[in-house]
C-alpha cells in the first residue's frame, strides 16, 4: 500500500496496535525540535530519523539543506529496501522532491519496487502527478482556517 498525504501518525498508531514494525524519516524537522509525534513514536518502539534542517525560510545556506535531504533519502531508501518495517512514513518528502533536491525517479522506483510487505506513506503538500499515479490512496488536506494566518504562533502539544 502506498499512501500520499494521509493522516500519517494516526496510521502509525494503528500499525503499532497491530504489532507492525514502523519507521519514520522526516525531511524538514530536525532531531533538535523535540516534537510530540517523535516522542510518542519512540516510546511505542518506532524507529525514527528526524534528519531535516528545519524550515527552508530560516536557512542560511539551502545547499546544506539539500545535502541533508539527500542523506535523509539515502536512509529512507535503505529502510524501505531492507523490508524490516511494515510501515515507512516519509514525512514531508514531497518538498525535497518538488525542489529537485532528491532524485524523483529514484524515489518513485524505490516506492514502486519496494518489498511486498512494506507499506509507505508520503506526506507533504503538492504531491507530483507521478507520485499520485503510483499511490493506492491519495488524501489532500487543506486548511479552511488556520491559527497561523491570524498571527497565532505554533503551540507545543497542538502543532508539534
Amino acid at each position: 500500500m502506498v499512501r500520499v498525504k494521509a493522516a500519517a501518525f494516526g496510521v502509525m498508531c494503528r500499525a503499532i496496535a497491530r504489532g507492525w514494525s514502523v519507521a519514520v524519516v522526516q525531511y524538514l524537522k530536525s532531531g533538535e525540535w523535540s516534537v510530540g509525534e517523535e516522542k510518542v513514536g519512540r516510546q511505542l518502539g518506532v524507529d525514527w530519523w528526524a534528519l531535516g534542517e528545519g524550515f527552508t525560510w530560516d536557512s542560511d545556506d539551502l545547499s546544506v539543506d539539500e545535502a541533508i535531504a539527500v542523506k535523509a533519502w539515502e536512509q529512507a531508501k535503505l529502510v524501505i529496501n531492507t523490508g524490516d518495517h511494515q510501515l515507512v512514513i516519509l514525512d514531508e518528502v514531497t518538498y525535497p522532491m518538488n525542489w529537485g533536491w532528491i532524485d524523483v525517479d529514484d524515489v518513485l522506483a524505490t516506492i514502486r519496487d519496494r518489498p511486498k510487505n512494506v507499506s509507505i506513506i508520503c506526506t507533504g503538500r503538492s504531491a507530483s502527478d507521478a507520485l499520485i499515479e503510483i499511490a493506492d490512496t491519495v488524501t489532500e488536506m487543506r486548511p479552511i482556517k488556520h491559527a497561523y494566518e491570524a498571527g497565532i504562533a505554533a503551540k507545543r502539544g497542538l502543532d508539534y
